[in-house]
């Protein structure tokens, strides 16, 4: 594995960069497991608010991230029950260790799709 042209890992370097990022995408990986994350930046949202917010997400599949969130320190249950029962879900001081991944995946998307868009024009232009 190598890190740039001029650098190279050992073997035991390599599997090691391997294994915390496999560790990593365990945990934050998927689909939705962001998309959450990101959604409740904003501040607390109650369920219902959460799934409105995140287009195409089922409730039982928000109920699994959440739960698989909560137990991984990401996102706090919150209950309150005074007059009435009300649950809302909340980003931890944990989670803002995630805001530098966050912030680069999300330019990084907005510049591939930029490269995309402008690698379709290009061949749209040269076609006529």
């Amino acid at each position: 594995m190598q890190q740039d042209s001029q650098t190279t890992f050992s073997s035991e370097a390599c599997t090691g960069k391997l294994n915390a990022l496999g560790d990593a995408l365990y945990v934050i990986g998927g689909k939705w497991k962001l998309r959450v994350i990101i959604a409740l930046r904003e501040g607390n949202k109650r369920f219902n608010e959460l799934q409105r917010t995140i287009s195409g997400i089922s409730a039982r599949v928000l109920s699994n991230e959440l739960k698989e969130l909560e137990v991984n320190g990401f996102v706090k249950r919150k209950v309150q029950t005074d007059p009435v029962v009300v649950i809302e879900y909340e980003l931890t001081a944990y989670s803002d260790t995630l805001n530098p991944v966050l912030d680069s995946l999300i330019s990084w998307g907005e510049t591939h799709k930029a490269k995309i868009r402008q690698e379709w024009s290009t061949a749209l232009a040269e076609k006529q």
